[in-house]
């Protein structure tokens, strides 16, 4: 990454707010074109597309919102555990392409995941970002069942200081990728949060997949 899109990234300390305008609709879209291929799907290794999240499970009102454990000293994470839906997998860092977005981790390595290594890290005060794909040409890949998650689920992020930052969900959503709403996933927060986002929305074999699912959660403890 370039020195100056990574000095931008780290200013914004409460993660990918719109104050530094560092390219989030350019992020929103390479999340629905590029972490999940539905390849598998259309040549019928797949019976159904993955679960999307249900209605219930959607956000609630910022002010509803339980408070969050207080903030983590900044460390690189190195791995992400969703005990419900059987995820433990490495964390790669990723940077901005060349157009400004977001990268994402290699689709041929099904259990990976990445982190926006310019912006919040997971644990710190604001928004942190992990995006990891959904399927690839081979079948089901690390956030598959990313949208069967419920509130109150647990993430656990292992951290390069040795410590583990455990998140309680919030809320599942899915969007269609005309109407992604940047504000509400990549915007600052004041306390710390993670959001979780693959592919989603259904599947065409046409145009691939319609949109986003995005998990919000907060920070509600650490362990050593």
């Amino acid at each position: 990454m370039r020195k100056s899109a990574r000095r931008a990234g780290r200013a914004r300390s409460a993660g990918l707010g719109r104050g530094a305008r560092l390219g989030d609709t350019a992020i929103a879209t390479v999340t629905v074109v590029a972490l999940g291929s539905g390849m598998w799907l259309l040549g019928g290794a797949g019976t159904h597309a993955p679960p999307q999240p249900a209605t219930a499970e959607g956000r609630p009102d910022p002010g509803g919102e339980p408070p969050a454990a207080r903030a983590l000293a900044p460390s690189p994470p190195t791995r992400i555990r969703i005990p419900a839906i059987r995820v433990n997998a490495p964390l790669m860092g990723l940077a901005l392409t060349a157009s400004g977005s977001l990268d994402v981790p290699p689709a041929r390595n099904k259990n990976l995941a990445g982190y926006y290594e310019a912006g919040t890290l997971p644990g710190e005060t604001g928004t942190a970002i992990v995006a990891g794909h959904v399927d690839n040409a081979q079948g089901p890949a690390v956030f598959y069942d990313l949208g069967a998650l419920e509130r109150d689920a647990r993430i656990e992020v292992d951290r390069l200081d040795g410590s583990v930052a455990v998140f309680s969900v919030d809320a599942v959503e899915v969007y269609a990728a005309r109407d992604f709403p940047d504000e509400k996933v990549y915007g600052a927060a004041r306390r710390p949060e993670l959001r979780v986002i693959t592919c989603g929305g259904g599947y065409s074999p046409t145009t691939g997949y319609q949109g986003n699912v995005v998990v919000f959660a907060h920070l509600t403890g650490s362990r050593p």
